[in-house]
């Protein structure tokens, strides 16, 4: 299983009325389990950034001036989330209203909102009547978070892909012990429970001779009705 676990920053909070995505970061998990495939771009807005979410991000308007603007990166975007993986986001209603803001300016296809998991919907249900946020999930966890000295969109992604796997019950909830390898040029995935193609000249048997003659006669002081006289193959 597929999931992408991905964070946003805004200029704001209204994806109608002009406001832009400035960061996206995601990060990889295939069953619960970090693969080392990241994605992280910081975007020109094309529009000045207010001051306050310059205080929350960091990020101003010479830093962001020459930076790819989004209908530039958002191929690779959708190459990466791809459609077969689930979008596992905090408040996510907030971010898939403008990525698929985005998406739709940009003339992509916007994203269904069937792909998107909640973790904030998630704590919420888990936890009751308890703080949700991202820094009170850490906490809860013993996540560290003491990075977090603002919103970044990778760091953030990475926090809350341990969020996540606590929330569902630890890093291997469904006891995957067979995890997909993938090679260098991530373009091979082996599924848990797939077999890898037969050898090409079957491996000698480390069976001696003599071991196989003494088990031979041993079957045969076992009588007729043994599992091995039974089915001897």
């Amino acid at each position: 299983m597929r999931e992408i676990v991905l964070d946003t920053e805004t200029t704001g909070f209204e994806a109608e009325q002009n406001d832009r995505i400035v960061e996206i970061g995601a990060l990889e998990l295939l069953n619960h389990m970090p693969t080392g495939r990241t994605f992280h771009v910081y975007i020109n807005p094309e529009r000045p950034m207010p001051p306050d979410a310059f205080e929350v991000h960091g990020l101003g308007d010479d830093f962001l001036r020459d930076k790819p603007k989004f209908a530039e990166i958002a191929q690779s975007l959708v190459d990466f989330v791809a459609h077969d993986a689930m979008l596992v986001i905090h408040n996510a209603s907030f971010d898939m209203k403008f990525l698929n803001a985005e998406l739709t300016r940009a003339g992509y296809p916007a994203l269904p909102w069937s792909r998107a998991l909640d973790t904030l919907a998630l704590a919420r249900q888990k936890f009751p009547g308890s703080p949700a946020s991202l820094d009170a999930l850490c906490r809860r966890f013993g996540v560290d978070n003491s990075g977090r000295e603002r919103h970044g969109a990778l760091l953030d992604s990475e926090l809350l892909a341990e969020v996540y796997l606590e929330l569902i019950g630890g890093r291997q909830p469904d006891l995957v012990l067979d995890q997909p390898r993938r090679d260098d040029a991530h373009d091979g995935i082996l599924a848990p429970g797939q077999r890898r193609a037969a050898r090409p000249a079957p491996l000698p048997p480390r069976l001696t001779q003599e071991e196989a003659r003494a088990h031979a006669e041993f079957v045969v002081r076992l009588g007729a009705e043994s599992v091995w006289a039974r089915y001897p193959n």
